[in-house]
């Protein structure tokens, strides 16, 4: 069975599940990748590629407890699956290996 694909911004989420550890929630998500991008994101294009990645088996979810702050909405976590931090890897070294293929000349 061929292996799911990953999209350049589910790439971007998952980084984000993956250095977030068992603390990544929507949210936390997108605040930390319009830190990083600098630009703002929509959180539904969040939560869209956190279920197409679920689906893929890439992360999986545990809603979290009952927070006042939240009106009595849960918080649903994120952690990467081993099926994802596979698929980070081939991705880094395909795009280190394709680097690795830029002549080495002066761009200066």
């Amino acid at each position: 069975m061929k292996e799911p694909s990953l999209g350049e911004f589910e790439e971007l989420v998952l980084l984000t599940v993956a250095a977030q550890h068992d603390e990544a929630y929507g949210v936390s998500i997108l605040e930390s990748l319009e830190d990083q991008l600098g630009k703002k994101l929509n959180i539904s294009a969040i939560h869209v590629a956190l279920k197409r990645m679920d689906d893929k088996g890439f992360v999986k979810s545990r809603f979290g407890g009952i927070t006042s702050d939240r009106g009595g909405r849960r918080k649903k976590f994120y952690i990467i699956t081993a099926l994802g931090k596979r698929k980070l890897d081939q991705q880094y070294a395909l795009r280190t290996r394709i680097y690795n293929q830029i002549p080495k000349i002066s761009f200066g």
